[in-house]
Formats: structure tokens, sequence, C-alpha cells
């Protein structure tokens, strides 16, 4: 990405993006501080933030990196406060965090599983979004990171699936309860070959299959759910709120 080839849509405004280091939440962070955000980035571990702090540094971008496990009650609240002290103020969320520890069946996966599936990928997202509720003024955004798979989960990714219908739900539910101030949007990834689905595109005759399942013939790109992110965080989108936008080049969702 080159700074030149955006618009200044987040000039002066202050971005919070979980699990930003790898990914299609690097990407975000990226294109939100080309934009002209100040960038709060995080992860569970201080080598990756630091990394990745450096890689947005190095194009321009102003950025705070926190650790943030975002299980962890004291650490969520820190990123918060962290924000503040730096920015004084947070006008965007984005809510990218999950995890998919299992390929097991729904009703043979382990309790501990479930519940940490639910933790991160569902729960998290409310207990931060409390913490930073008051701090979102008039025209602030929240934008969810769901899945594809929510609509149709696979064997594969049975339960995972199921946290991120969950996702549609809780989009669906905040942005009742934290309008008209603050708008709440969730971007539903396609299949992007990041280290979190390397399982299902590392294999070629896979990829080739999943390919061919989008009408636009590729995968999509971390830039791509990076751009939609934007878009609905933006000005540009101050009239939608509450909506599920589908990214996946044209694979089937719904009707």
């Amino acid at each position: 990405m080159e700074r030149t080839k955006y618009g200044k849509r987040f000039q002066g405004k202050v971005a919070i993006v979980t699990a930003s280091t790898l990914g299609i939440g690097f990407s975000i962070a990226e294109r939100l501080g080309l934009e002209g955000a100040s960038v709060v980035i995080s992860s569970r571990k201080q080598k990756n933030v630091d990394e990745a702090a450096g890689k947005l540094r190095a194009k321009g971008i102003e950025v705070l990196a926190v650790v943030c496990h975002v299980s962890n009650a004291q650490q969520r609240k820190n990123l918060i406060d962290k924000t503040l002290q730096k920015y004084g103020k947070i006008d965007v969320v984005v809510s990218n965090a999950a995890v998919h520890p299992s390929v097991d069946p729904i009703l043979q996966t382990q309790e501990s599983i479930l519940d940490e599936l639910w933790e991160i990928n569902v729960k998290s997202t409310i207990l931060l979004l409390k913490d930073a509720a008051p701090h979102l003024k008039k025209g602030s955004s929240v934008v969810l990171i769901a899945s594809l798979v929510a609509y149709n989960p696979p064997p594969t990714m049975a339960m995972y699936g199921v946290t991120k219908t969950a996702v549609l739900g809780l989009t669906k539910a905040l942005a009742s309860e934290m309008g008209p101030n603050t708008r709440v949007n969730c971007v539903v990834p396609g299949i992007v070959p990041t280290h979190f689905v390397a399982l299902y595109t590392s294999n070629d005759a896979t990829r080739e299959e999943l390919e061919r399942k989008a009408l636009l013939g590729k995968l999509g790109t971390t830039e791509d759910m990076a751009a939609v992110t934007a878009f609905l965080a933006s000005d540009d989108a101050s009239y939608i709120t509450r909506e599920n936008l589908v990214v996946s080049g044209g694979m089937p969702s719904r009707l």
C-alpha cells in the first residue's frame, strides 16, 4: 500500500483494532492508518505488537502498540485506558480477535474449548465495547469481523461458525443499543489465505476448489477486507448501521 493512493477519511481520528499484528487485522490497521488515523494495535505477545508497530511506522502511520489478550479484563481496560491517555478519545473500534482451536464436531468438542470459543469470539467483543462505549461520541463507528461460515458452518469449523453466527446477531443487537451516536456494522469475509485458515488454503486442490466457488474466480485478500472495513468505519457509510456485509467474491452466503 502507498500512502498517496488513499484519501484521508480518518484524519484526526483514533481507531482501535484488536488482533491486529497479522492477517486481516494488520491490513485493517494499515489501511486506517494510511487514511490518516492514529491506530491502536494489539495482540497477545509483546514481540508481535512491536514488530507490527515498526512496519506501520515505516509507512508514516501514527501507532500505539498495546499487549492485549481480549479475554483478560485488565488487559482490555488497559487497552482503552492507554488509548485515552495518549489520544484523549476513541472514534473507531474494530473487533477482529477470534480463535479456531478445534476441528471436532460440536457434540465432541471439549467443554473448555467451547468456553474458549465463546469467550474470545463473542463475549470479549461485548466486554471490550462495554469499556469503550462511554468514550464513543456522536459519529463514532464499530466494525465487527465475522466469517462466511457464519451462514452455513462446515463440519471442520462447526462451532467456530456458530460463534460467528452469534456475531451477526450481535451486530444487529448492538446497533440498536448503541445508536444513534455509534454505528455498528459487520464485515463477513469469505476465504482469505492467512495463517488462520492455512489448513484450507495451503493445499492446491482444496484452494482451487474454493476459488471455483467464488464468482470472481479467486480468493480474497486481507487488503480487500481492510478496504470494506475502512468504508464501513468512515463517514462515507454515515447512513449505514446494523448491516452484515459479505465480502466473498460471490461465494454462496444467503438470499
